[in-house]
C-alpha cells in the first residue's frame, strides 16, 4: 500500500475505507487476473499485489457476503471450493471504477 509522507488521521481513515473496508473491489480484480482461487489464495494475492493485509477472517467474511449478494460464485475443483466473479460482480466493479473516477474528478 502506498505510504504517504504526510499521514494525518483523516488520510489513514481514507486509506482504510478504500482498502480494507472495500475489499470486494480488490477481490474481483484479483480473480479477473488469476481465475478462480481459494479464499486463502485470495488473501495472499491481496498482500502480493496491493500490500493489503487483512485478517483471514475478514477475507472469509467479505467473500461470504459477496457470494450471498451474487458478486462471486463458487466452483468446486478437486474437492476444493474456489471463487470466481459473476457477471454482476464484474458490472459492480465497473460501476465502482466509474464512481471513483467521478470522486477524483470532483476533488481535482
Amino acid at each position: 500500500m502506498l505510504r504517504l509522507e504526510f499521514e494525518t488521521k483523516a488520510l489513514i481513515r481514507l486509506k482504510r475505507k478504500l482498502t480494507i473496508e472495500n475489499l470486494w473491489m480488490y477481490i474481483i480484480r484479483v480473480l479477473t487476473e488469476t481465475g478462480p482461487l481459494k479464499a486463502y489464495e485470495i488473501k495472499k494475492k491481496l498482500e502480493e499485489k496491493y500490500n493489503i493485509k487483512p485478517a483471514i477472517i475478514t477475507v472469509y467474511v467479505v467473500i461470504y457476503k459477496m457470494t450471498r449478494e451474487g458478486l462471486l460464485e463458487t466452483v468446486n475443483i478437486g474437492g476444493d471450493t474456489l471463487y470466481k466473479p459473476t457477471e454482476k460482480g464484474l458490472k459492480a466493479l465497473g460501476e465502482a471504477r466509474r464512481f471513483l473516477d467521478w470522486v477524483r474528478e470532483s476533488i481535482s
